[in-house]
């Protein structure tokens, strides 16, 4: 499945250079392009809250809202950025949200994240793993908006997450992302075939649609 992917500061659509807040462009407001991705028969849409990320008390809650109720019946609507604690889940699946996504909370905070995995179904949560790749062996977990590096590797966190059921996980390579240099096929290739249970879904680079059955021959989904 392709999904298109809105990245959201400041109420604006924007595509950050291999992560970076300070190169950034901006694509205007979202409504536009959601209408579009759904005229042109997108089934899911990604909302990324980028305040929300950075700093939770700046979450884009309204216009997130908004844009979920915007794309129902048509899409559905995967979205995340400063979730960090379980009422904001419920809060967005009652507003009609398919999957929450968790990243930096997940990283910072296991054992609570381990208990919404068990509270909630876990084909309604996303585990969203942001890596910095300095070689195959090190792939570093990178959280709060891509802006703090830590020691936890892509291993270390899925083993962790798998073990109370973890269903889909979205995995950038922050090199790849915004950059349109194409994707890192081999990461992808590596992981499915790692865990082949979990759902994955590649995020960062993509610029041709020949990239797109050279993923989907990789495992993700």
């Amino acid at each position: 499945m392709i999904i298109p992917a809105l990245d959201i500061i400041n109420g604006n659509i924007v595509r950050l250079y291999q992560g970076s807040y300070h190169m950034q462009t901006n694509y205007g407001k979202p409504i536009s392009f959601l209408k579009r991705y759904i005229h042109q028969g997108a089934k899911m849409i990604h909302l990324v809250d980028l305040d929300g990320a950075q700093n939770p008390i700046k979450r884009q809650s309204l216009l997130i809202n908004q844009l979920i109720k915007e794309a129902a019946p048509l899409s559905k609507i995967q979205t995340g950025g400063g979730i960090r604690n379980a009422t904001d889940i419920e809060i967005l699946l009652e507003s009609g949200a398919t999957r929450i996504v968790l990243g930096s909370i997940a990283v910072t905070q296991p054992k609570m994240v381990k208990k919404w995995f068990e509270y909630f179904d876990p084909n309604t949560l996303v585990l969203a793993i942001d890596i910095r790749i300095s070689s195959e062996e090190d792939r570093k977990i990178a959280i709060y908006g891509w802006q703090k590096e830590t020691n936890l590797q892509l291993e270390q966190i899925i083993e962790e997450y798998y073990a109370v059921g973890l269903k889909h996980v979205l995995c950038t390579d922050i090199s790849k992302d915004g950059t349109l240099l194409g994707s890192n096929i081999s990461l992808y290739r590596s992981i499915c075939h790692s865990w082949p249970k979990i759902l994955f879904q590649s995020s960062g680079g993509v610029n041709k649609l020949i990239e797109i059955p050279k993923l989907r021959s990789s495992g993700v989904k």
